[in-house]
């Protein structure tokens, strides 16, 4: 029924592979192996799903290795249709602010921006900012939450306050690209952002 739903036999089996995967690269041969179908198929699907934004590719030892684009604007409902066990919805779930206030409630943090897939329209390649210093345990425990209550993996840094303040004043093009975009300020408990 999916194969009708999606045209292509070989595309059902890729999304299955991909999306039951996220954050494994796979290149073409091995693909052809684990989904059973003929090489050109494969190609010509892959050349497709690239280029709606499914999957990225890139080029390690001579060889071009695809997986799941978890940026993609439809991930997690394709997730949702392809993944071998349930996930949760994303957004107005209770679990995002379950998250938040575990962000907001981390030792040392002083500011904390979302961007990226946790904030929608949002075009960052940063998902989350953390300025402070915060132990790195329960930073990852954080972390891990947002991505299971998201379902994908996040892009994160962490900046001590004196390196971020000094990027903010020269307009250093990391920060700036975040603030310009959409985003979302979590904790501010210096007001910096307010004086900009």
């Amino acid at each position: 029924m999916i194969d009708a739903l999606f045209g292509s036999k070989t595309r059902v089996k890729l999304l299955h592979l991909f999306l039951n995967n996220p954050g494994k690269a796979f290149y073409v041969r091995e693909i052809t192996r684990l989904i059973d179908e003929q090489i050109n198929s494969v190609r010509r699907e892959l050349a497709n799903m690239q280029a709606v934004g499914v999957i990225t590719s890139d080029s390690a030892d001579n060889k071009l290795y695809y997986e799941v684009n978890q940026r993609y604007d439809y991930y997690v409902p394709f997730r949702a249709i392809f993944a071998d066990e349930p996930i949760e919805p994303m957004h107005e779930s209770p679990h995002e602010h379950i998250w938040q206030d575990a962000v907001v409630q981390l030792p040392g943090v002083r500011l904390a921006l979302l961007a990226g897939v946790l904030v929608k329209g949002s075009t960052s390649d940063v998902d989350l900012l953390l300025v402070g210093e915060i132990p790195t345990v329960k930073l990852r425990n954080v972390v891990k939450q947002i991505e299971a209550s998201e379902s994908r993996e996040l892009n994160y840094a962490i900046l001590n306050y004196d390196e971020f303040y000094y990027r903010l004043s020269v307009r250093d093009k990391f920060i700036t690209e975040i603030l310009n975009g959409k985003h979302a300020v979590l904790v501010d408990t210096d007001t910096i952002l307010k004086t900009e």
